[in-house]
């Protein structure tokens, strides 16, 4: 089955005093795409220098007067979307046309889905490990602080899937917010991503509230490009951040007694394991 020619799919991207040049290439995905009618670029930069990215007709550029944070701000085009999907991305996003029409059949021939995320590579071809399980404590602690060690590595190897081959289609409960491609509908159902979180977490969570009423996918058959960083692990303020993120995230679904967290990552786990 194809994908529907009148298929209405939006897009945005949240900036903030980006590199020009890498952000360009996000929105030349974009525009790449013909499926794509309409994409938001939200900056919570201090000036709108970025504003001059905003020559297609199919751009609608918004400059809010201060950072309001990356969901508070994806949540502006979301508030204004009336499609049948929207695709969220980092501006270090780059990906050929043939990626949301792949994304755009497979929604279409699977309603179940309320989201999908494809195979997400470094810019040299390596594959981004981004399917994980829901987070525990000790998952984001742990790793955070002890990674390097042997008990940090064992941590990582289940959360990460270390198991997964990312070679089949799979239902994982957290999926990056580096590239999401939802159902418009769900997300306004669900009134975007939670504002409580101004960066990192909330897109775990928000990946988490649409598991409760439809599938969240990894699709393999098609890739994107993602310039990754760690930009947490570098930066004081932006570790606080994060710990900050992960306190609220955790208060929000419990910390060490989340009954429906275990349950969710065993049908991922059992999942992987019929695959062996």
């Amino acid at each position: 089955m194809g994908t529907r020619v009148n298929m209405e799919i939006t897009a945005s991207i949240v900036l903030y005093e980006n590199d020009i040049e890498e952000l360009r290439k996000a929105v030349e995905s974009c525009l790449a795409s013909p499926l794509i009618q309409k994409l938001y670029l939200i900056d919570n930069s201090r000036t709108d220098r970025l504003k001059q990215l905003a020559q297609d007709q199919r751009i609608y550029y918004i400059h809010n007067p201060r950072n309001i944070g990356f969901g508070a701000a994806h949540n502006v085009a979301i508030q204004q979307v009336t499609g049948d999907y929207h695709l969220i991305i980092n501006p270090d996003i780059c990906f050929s046309p043939n990626v949301i029409e792949s994304l755009g059949t497979f929604m279409e021939t699977n309603c179940d889905v309320g989201t999908v995320m494809p195979k997400i590579l470094y810019n040299g071809g390596e594959i981004q490990r981004l399917c994980k399980l829901l987070p525990s404590p000790l998952n984001l602690f742990g790793r955070r602080f002890a990674g390097k060690s042997k008990w940090g590595q064992a941590l990582d190897a289940s959360y990460e899937l270390y198991d997964f081959g990312y070679d089949y289609v799979l239902d994982v409960p957290n999926l990056s917010g580096c590239f999401i491609f939802a159902r418009t509908s769900l997300l306004k159902q669900l009134g975007g991503f939670d504002t409580r979180y101004f960066m990192y977490l909330e897109d775990v969570d928000l990946i988490r509230r649409i598991g409760q009423h439809a599938r969240t996918v990894f699709y393999p058959y098609v890739h994107v490009y993602h310039g990754y960083r760690k930009e947490s692990y570098a930066s004081g303020k932006l570790m606080r951040i994060h710990i900050l993120s992960a306190i609220k995230y955790f208060n929000k679904w419990g910390w060490f007694f989340d009954a429906d967290r275990k349950k969710i990552n065993k049908i991922t786990l059992d999942a992987i394991a019929k695959h062996k």
